[in-house]
């Protein structure tokens, strides 16, 4: 039996997951799968009832599960330089309490959307990359303090890493670029930092146990322009925390909506599923939200936490078809296509499974 947490969160994280737990279980049915699911609180509603944005339940709760489905955290009634608790606290606390190191972000421009990028269309086509950042080191969990010099109030963010630290996520860069096209594209700064000329020393040692995978370097300022000259030639790119943070977002923007983008957390335990997008509390309880990225999330947690690449494959084929057949929400609708809400978007991904 394969038990799955459910933290639908904040916003439109409650309607989208809802919708992607009804495809999984049209998926259950039609793959045969034994799989339940529990439903717990984080973030901005886990604040409200608990105080706590990832409270004791929560914490048992995915300690119990082999895979985490999340929604969505945060909201303007929780921001503020006068609040001291808020919902990405809570995010932030069950990435360390799973130990996740590995954030993979695909990102696809489907040509059903080609026209929503804002990118020229002869740019995009066939663009496929997965991001592979890392979660747990650098400049975000590195030494932070405020010192005086010469008077002066100085603060500093330091970045930190380990040789086994960077291993461990290069690892699985080139595992995963030998399930797609071979080749992986490393992100660093080694013209600069120490740091990054560690991480590109660990790069070639461990390139030499994939001898398949073609591997090339770029520096991250040069990365970023290649996003937009020509995000094509990309397959799977590996860099450390802060440089993966700027360039996934970056790269989200190929495909023209957030809501189409899935991501999943990996790491030493259980895996952690969600949306790229956020709460979006200005059309949440509307029935507009895009549900197609929390239902491309349940098809990573297929292929990777169960390891059903055939189920993971249906339902990617079942968001094409719908996408083939004009169906739209808001977020990607254009002139001459059909508008639905979230409902009707996750219906037709059912249908369309047969």
């Amino acid at each position: 039996m394969f038990k799955l947490a459910v933290l639908p969160g904040d916003g439109i994280g409650q309607e989208v997951t809802v919708q992607a737990l009804k495809v999984l279980d049209a998926v259950k049915i039609k793959y045969n799968l034994d799989i339940t699911y529990q439903t717990g609180l984080i973030g901005g509603c886990a604040i409200e009832k608990t105080g706590d944005p990832f409270p004791q339940e929560t914490q048992k709760l995915v300690a119990q599960s082999d895979a985490v489905l999340l929604g969505a955290v945060g909201g303007p009634q929780w921001d503020g330089p006068d609040k001291k608790v808020r919902p990405e606290q809570g995010l932030l606390a069950i990435r360390k309490y799973l130990r996740l190191f590995a954030n993979l972000r695909p990102v696809k421009c489907w040509p059903q959307l080609i026209e929503q990028s804002p990118f020229k269309k002869e740019r995009i086509v066939g663009v496929d990359l997965l991001i592979v950042r890392e979660l747990t080191g650098g400049a975000y969990f590195g030494a932070k303090g405020k010192k005086t010099v010469d008077g002066e109030s100085k603060v500093y963010d330091t970045i930190e890493y380990s040789a086994e630290e960077i291993r461990r996520i290069v690892k699985v860069a080139f595992d995963l670029a030998g399930q797609r096209r071979k080749k992986v594209t490393s992100v660093d700064k080694a013209n600069i930092l120490d740091t990054s000329r560690l991480w590109r020393k660990i790069v070639e040692e461990e390139k030499t146990n994939y001898p398949a995978i073609d591997l090339n370097h770029l520096y991250v300022d040069n990365c970023a322009m290649q996003l937009c000259i020509n995000p094509a030639q990309f397959d799977v790119l590996v860099t450390e925390n802060t440089f993966g943070d700027i360039l996934s977002d970056q790269a989200s923007v190929l495909g023209g909506s957030l809501g189409m983008l899935p991501s999943a957390s990996i790491g030493e335990g259980s895996a952690l599923y969600e949306p790229v997008h956020g709460s979006a509390p200005d059309i949440a309880g509307q029935d507009k939200a895009n549900p197609l990225a929390a239902i491309l999330s349940v098809a990573m947690m297929l292929r990777i936490s169960m390891k059903n690449s055939a189920a993971a494959m249906a339902v990617e084929k079942a968001v094409d078809t719908v996408l083939q057949q004009g169906l739209r929400t808001a977020d990607i609708w254009t002139q001459g296509s059909t508008s639905v809400g979230t409902s009707t978007m996750a219906a037709a991904v059912i249908k369309a499974l047969g």
